[in-house]
């Protein structure tokens, strides 16, 4: 598990433009984190990064919001609103868990079933206004 601090939202999404040059196809990242943690910005980095000029937004109603104009396809997702992972599959997420591209999962803790192979998993924890630890590790199976 590594460890990175974050001192604003330019640095969270800075953090997140770093790690969109060594994407490869078929990643998984689940980010975990309380509300106003710097979550969405995170993924505003992984978009830039991909090269995706469309604004990035929570996707907290719509469940889902694709991108496809980058270097790799990217799926936006929030678990907010889901209970289970029976609920997960109900919605027919369970796909983005295996994308062409890139799927950035908000609220990962969520979902409870198998983790794909190139998963990575991030958590944003707020130490004040505007600093956050970010950890991060690969976990997939």
């Amino acid at each position: 598990m590594a460890t990175f601090i974050s001192n604003s939202p330019e640095d969270t999404m800075a953090f997140g433009r770093d790690w969109a040059a060594n994407i490869a196809p078929g990643t998984v990242i689940g980010l975990a984190g309380d509300l106003g943690s710097g979550k969405t910005q995170f993924v505003k980095g992984i978009a830039a990064g991909l090269g995706i000029s469309t604004p990035i937004t929570s996707p907290t109603f719509a469940l889902v919001i694709e991108h496809n104009e980058g270097r790799l396809p990217l799926a936006h997702l929030d678990f907010y609103r889901m209970q289970s992972s029976d609920e997960i599959i109900r919605a027919g997420l369970e796909s983005y868990f295996q994308p062409t591209g890139v799927s950035v999962i908000e609220w990962i803790d969520r979902w409870h079933g198998p983790l794909p192979t190139q998963f990575h998993r991030i958590d944003i924890i707020t130490h004040s206004p505007t600093e956050r630890r970010i950890t991060y590790e690969d976990v997939g199976h």
